[in-house]
């Protein structure tokens, strides 16, 4: 199963990707060995996470979810489909 995951930054930033395994990759982000996006943000808060079938279907909602502006993202965390 794949994961797509949606980290909020101290700044109020929102960090989006997909992973195998949501808590080891949010371990390798607070760490400093995630995304350089993410270094220097901390904390760093999980805020939003959503299971996918394959690769394929999660790479997919990364990019949609990525072409979204914060306050449609902000409105997705909130939402039910949430599962954090």
């Amino acid at each position: 199963m794949w994961w797509l995951y949606i980290i909020r930054c101290a700044d109020s930033t929102l960090y989006t990707g997909i992973t195998t395994d949501v808590q080891r990759r949010f371990t390798e982000h607070e760490s400093g060995k995630g995304a350089k996006y993410c270094r220097g943000r901390s904390p760093l808060k999980l805020v939003f996470k959503q299971e996918f079938k394959n690769r394929s279907e999660a790479s997919k909602a990364e990019i949609r979810i990525k072409k979204l502006g914060k306050r449609e993202k902000l409105a997705l965390i909130a939402s039910e489909i949430n599962v954090v």
